[in-house]
This record gives structure tokens, sequence and C-alpha cells, in this order.
């Protein structure tokens, strides 16, 4: 009897449980009522939705270019209180028009370009990944906005599922409406007012397909997974291929949920507004008329990178569609247009998105009429991301050449005192190169120039945005570990040094020649300047304290600047006669020839006079111009602290010996400025557990032999 009690009293307690557990479950909202909270088209107007930052590169605001771009920011601002606008530039007074529309608009120059202007596409995604918005979108500066692009985008937000949104804005053929001046309210070009609705109602029967593929627009939720597997290459924007290489690689490597949302856009741009119309959101003052080139480098990058060229047949293209039906949306397959949750995209192998299907048709099975419309709707509209036009890349690319000269590129960097900074370099040290650059660019020097000693390093520095040249010189024969001071290697190249510089000299401009192991934390040309003509002003190399710093042999041609007048040019002469007939490097060459053997040509502690010539050779101040070894400050706690605190311009990496060496000092000093990984500059807004990841990835990578890096690494910056 006592058992069969306890046996009716335990299952009376399970009753009851689970008689609670049930009613607790009515009380709770169903998911179909946690979809359907995010079904009106507008939101809640009490309840914020995500927030958006919007990026894009615009051309600079002027004339109907201008005018159209203005008119497309002012769209993206009206779409909500919660949208940010961020512009990049390389010259932040490029687009002053701008200022004027509040601080929702900024704008971003940390990110990198080429010597041309033309920004970089895997720059503009890596900020705009680093975005701290719920959801950032890439955008053309010429693309308008319709407030249900943001319904949109609060719809796709609630999916749980990181995904990708992409599509292609429409065009119209004329404009009708604009923006009134507070930048609220659409109105037809007679002045009357417009709802949203009646002018998307209107756009529907007057937009057009675009042509440009440039022109997508993509926009994703923000988080620390990739937009796809592996390297986004260095693709220039506005030049092609990009789009194209970024959608197949997304839907090859299933990281997110792709789905095309053109229709659900709201995305359009003004093909009349004005006489002028942009093919490329890039325009440039150097050759335009020549800039295939460009477009030949994307081509070439497109099929070295990824599974584009590869595997092209095997993915498919046809995406989910974001439909909207008034203020519901619907992913829909694409392929029949009729939603099932039983149904998973056919490019999507992997379980775990099907969970997206049925977040999306669970609200929409409900609505009866609704849903049979946007059904309807569906089937009728044949409107989606074209991909039928998508050109495979030739099989047998090879890098394009870049269609300039040394004169032309001269008279693109040059400043307006005529000054080029010139490094020299090979593929044994380009990621040192890169970081050079980085520093260069960071303190805003932009009238530099590469001399490439092979092949390798004037590819990689074309696909970089380099302003190169290639040395018209016999196989050098360069060492990628064995060409430090001291070996036969280093003497080879430093007398093309000279050689180059002369040859700048003879064109008219004025050369501060910098190795690019020499770090800059200040631009020293005005500094220089000052100097004149007749004076060659170079580093000391003298390390000791006590001893004057113009000694026999102290010369250091690895930075030094030299005006281009008769004088001068006459001594570089002597110099590079004297070192051709050299068993040694140029160096002793500088100073035997202008300082005199001995030093018999000295001047004080610091100066040397070279009768022949009437050329002055001034020592710089070693605590504003620091050798390597002076006053050990390359072993100090913190670098850059004991160099600010003796007001250090520029701080050399010389003495010390082999490229692995120096190379690991100067990374782990923090004077490293550049992701050997992403080959992009590494910049303020990136975390800083990232930098010091990237340069510990160099430390590893700078170990490595010659011999075992694969044929790809001429493309990629690694030293692998």
């Amino acid at each position: 009897m006592s058992l069969q009690a306890g046996l009716r009293s335990i299952w009376l307690c399970g009753f009851l449980l689970i008689s609670i557990s049930l009613y607790a479950t009515q009380l709770l909202p169903s998911l179909r009522e946690q979809v359907e909270l995010h079904q009106d088209g507008e939101g809640d107007a009490s309840s914020p939705g995500p927030s958006v930052t919007i990026f894009s590169s615009p051309r600079p605001f002027s004339g109907v270019v201008g005018d159209r771009q203005l008119l497309a920011v002012r769209s993206w601002l009206a779409l909500s209180s919660e949208v940010q606008v961020v512009l990049f530039a390389q010259n932040a007074s490029m687009l002053s028009p701008i200022r004027n529309l509040g601080s929702r608009v900024s704008i971003e120059t940390a990110i990198d370009f080429t010597f041309l202007g033309t920004p970089f596409f895997h720059a503009m995604v890596a900020r705009a990944r680093a975005s701290g918005s719920s959801i950032s979108v890439l955008i053309d500066s010429e693309t308008l906005l319709l407030p249900s692009f943001i319904s949109a985008l609060n719809y796709v937000y609630t999916l749980d599922h990181n995904w990708l949104f992409v599509a292609k804005p429409r065009h119209l053929s004329h404009l009708k409406f604009h923006l009134d001046n507070l930048g609220r309210q659409w109105v037809w070009t007679t002045g009357q007012k417009i709802t949203t609705e009646k002018l998307e109602e209107f756009l529907v029967h007057s937009w057009q397909e675009s042509n440009y593929s440039g022109r997508w627009l993509w926009a994703w939720n923000t988080g620390n997974l990739p937009l796809h597997a592996g390297v986004l290459p260095s693709f220039l924007y506005g030049k092609g291929y990009y789009n194209e290489w970024l959608m197949h690689e997304a839907l090859s490597t299933e990281l997110r949920f792709v789905f095309d949302g053109t229709d659900a856009a709201s995305a359009f741009y003004p093909e009349n507004f004005g006489s002028e119309h942009s093919q490329s959101p890039i325009d440039s003052e150097v050759e335009p008329h020549n800039r295939q080139w460009e477009s030949e480098a994307n081509a070439y990058l497109a099929a070295a990178y990824g599974s584009f060229y590869s595997n092209m047949s095997k993915v498919s293209y046809n995406m989910p569609k974001l439909i909207r039906c008034g203020a519901q949306f619907m992913i829909s397959n694409a392929s029949m247009c009729i939603p099932s949750v039983h149904q998973k995209p056919p490019f999507l192998k992997a379980n775990r998105m099907l969970g997206v299907w049925k977040d999306a048709f669970v609200s929409l099975q409900s609505k009866g009429k609704g849903y049979i419309s946007c059904i309807e709707k569906c089937n009728s509209d044949s409107s989606q991301l074209d991909v039928s036009t998508i050109q495979k890349p030739e099989s047998k690319l090879s890098v394009p050449s870049p269609p300039f000269s040394l004169k032309k590129l001269l008279e693109t960097v040059a400043d307006d005192e005529k000054t080029v900074v010139l490094a020299v370099a090979g593929n044994n040290y380009r990621d040192m190169l890169m970081s050079w650059v980085c520093r260069l660019r960071r303190i805003s020097v932009s009238n530099f120039i590469l001399c490439a000693l092979d092949d390798e390093v004037y590819r990689f520095s074309f696909l970089q945005g380099l302003p190169v040249f290639k040395a018209a010189l016999s196989h050098l024969d360069i060492s990628f570990d064995n060409c430090h001071f001291g070996t036969k290697c280093f003497q080879r190249v430093t007398k093309v040094k000279s050689r180059i510089v002369l040859k700048i000299l003879r064109m008219g401009y004025n050369v501060l020649m910098s190795d690019v192991d020499v770090y800059w934390f200040k631009n020293p040309l005005s500094y220089l300047h000052a100097y004149g003509p007749s004076v060659l002003v170079a580093q000391s190399d003298e390390f000791n304290e006590t001893v004057p710093i113009n000694l026999p042999r102290r010369l250091n041609s690895g930075f030094y600047y030299v005006h281009s007048d008769p004088a001068t040019i006459l001594a570089m002469e002597k110099v590079v006669t004297h070192a051709s007939t050299s068993a040694m490097s140029e160096q002793p060459s500088f100073y035997d020839v202008l300082c005199g053997v001995g030093g018999k040509n000295r001047i004080g502690d610091n100066k040397c006079h070279e009768p022949l010539t009437n050329v002055t050779v001034h020592f710089l101040d070693r605590n504003l111009f620091p050798n390597g070894a002076f006053q050990n400050l390359w072993r100090k706690k913190n670098v850059t602290a004991a160099c600010m605190r003796r007001g250090c311009i520029t701080l050399h990496n010389n003495w010390i010996s082999g490229r692995k060496k120096k190379l690991q000092r100067h990374i782990a000093s923090g004077l490293w400025e550049y992701d050997v990984v992403s080959r992009l500059c590494l910049q303020s807004w990136q975390d800083q557990k990232l930098h010091r990841k990237l340069k510990s990835e160099v430390a590893k990578k700078s170990s490595r032999k010659d011999e075992n890096r694969p044929s790809f690494a001429l493309i990629t910056g690694l030293n692998a």
C-alpha cells in the first residue's frame, strides 16, 4: 500500500509540474509573434533599430558629380537617426562641401590608396568590418537609398545567423524628385511633397537594371566572422572583378547566409543628373585615357586568388532573394519562388542554415492574403542579381606593367620644391619596404618613389599601388638572406643607388635617398631643404659620442639629401665614377671623394668641403638623425619614447648584421607598420591585439628560408 501511495504521489507531482510548464509556455510570446514584431516596415519609433554605418569612397564634391554624391549622402542620412556615414578620402579637404551635413558624417583617411588616389577595396572592407555598428554597409557614392532599405535591414537583423546582403542598384533615366532643404521629405521637382509609398511605386515603374558592375551594394551584420574564407586580394576600387569575386567566395565558403537583396534594397542612382556620368568612382589627372592596366591588375588578382577562376562552374549563383511586399518581407528560394520550411537553399550544405529559412517564413505563413501576394510577386518579378554576365579571367594572365616612365612618375609624385624621396629595394626587403611606405603615408609624405632591383619586387610594388620603376640593370643576383653590410651582394646593390640618384638629379629633381630600414618619426624634408644648393646632407655613422661625427668613412649613404644643381651633380658623378672602380660598396666612395682620403677635407667636427666642385658635406646631428648604434636606442624598452625625448626625426636600423636580425629588431621595437597577411598598413582603428598578432606573424615568416617560398608569394607579400 505504501508503495502504491508513493507512486501515486510521484505521478501527481509530475502531472502538476507539466501543467505548470504548459501554462508558463502559454504566457511566453511565440516565435511567430517574435518575428511579427519585426514585420512593421517602419519599426517602432520608441525602440530604435540596429545601428548602421554606411561606408563609401566618393570623388571630390565638385560639379555635377559632387551634386549627385551630395544628394546620395543626404538620402542615407534621411533613412534613420541611427545611421552614420563614413566617407573614405585620401585628403580630407577634398570633401569639405559635406562638412555642413552634421556630426553623423565623418571622413576617414586611414585606409590604403594607390599613389594615383585609387582606394583599395580590401582596405575599405577591412575598415567597414571594424565598425562598432550593428550593421555595416558598403555602397557606391552616387547611389540613393529610400527608407524601406532600413526596414529591410531591420528585418534581416532579426535572423539568428551571420548574413551577407548583396544588391545591384537600378538606375533612373530621369530624376523627377529630390530631398527638401532639411533632408527629411522627398518632393517632386514641382515642389509638391511625395510620400515614400508613392515614390517607391513610381520607381518600380521607372527604374531600369544597371549594366555597370561596379555599383553593387554590400551589407552585413558586424562581428568577428569574416565575409569569406581566405584573404581578400588588393583589388583597386572601381576597376572591376572584386564584386563578382567576393560574391563567389562568400557563396563557395558558406561562412555566412548570402542572399540577393536587389528587390528590397530600394537603391538607385540617377543616370541623367547633369551631363557628366562616371563609369568609375575614381578620377585622376594622371593619364586618365590609359588606365586599362588597373582593370587588368584586378583581373589578374581575381584569377590568382581563391577559387573564382578554378571553381566557378561548381558554385550555384542561384541565391535566395529578399522580397518586399508592402510592409512585409520574405526570403525566397530564387529557383522556385515557393518558400518551404522543409527546403533549404540548394547551395547550402550545412544544416545550420535551415533555421534561417524557418525564421523567415513562420510569420508569412500566418499572413494569409499577404503571404499569397508575396508569392505572386516573387513569381512575377524576374528582377534579381544578374550573374550571367560574370566574365571569367583568362587562364594565363600576367601582372600588367603600368604605363609610366621615370619621367612621368617624377612629374606625378614630386612636391612643390621638385623633391622626391627615393627608396631602392629588392624582393628580400619587400616587407620592410611596405612598413616604410606605411609609415610615410601615416605622416602624410606622398612624394616618394621606388626603384625595384628585381622583377619580383617590381610586380609586388605595382600591385600594392606604389610609384615604382625597374632599375635598367643586368641581373644583380640578390641573395634573400645574405645581402647585408659587408657582403658582395650589399656592394652591388649600393652602387645601384648612387647611379639612380644621379640620374634623377640630372632630370632636375632634388633627392632624399632613404633606405627602407630608416624609421621616420617626422617628415625631415623642411629641415633638409634649409641647407640649400651645393650641400650634401648625410647621416653620420659614428657611434662614439666623444669623437667628431665626420671622421673617416663615417658618412652613411643610406640616408642623405642632395639638391639638383650643377655643383652637386658634378660631385655625384665623381662619387659614382669612384665607386664603379672600387671593390667595396659605394659608402667609402662618398667619403673619400667628398671629404678626401683620411678626411683631409674635413671642416670642424661635422663638415667636409670638396674643393673641385665647391660642394659642402654636412653631417646630421645624431640626436635628430641617430644611427643604429648611437646611444643603444634600439635596445631601449620603449624605443619610441626614448627617441622622442631626444627629438629624433628618423632612426636608422643599421649596425646590425643580417636581414633576419634587422627585421626582428624592427618588429620588437614596436616600429612596424604593415600587416603582411592582409597587405594593409596598420591603422589606429584596428585592434591592438591584432597588431601584436600581426607582428608575431611577420617575425615567424621572416625566419623561413627563401627556397621554401611558394610561387604565389610573388603577389601575397608574405615572406613564407
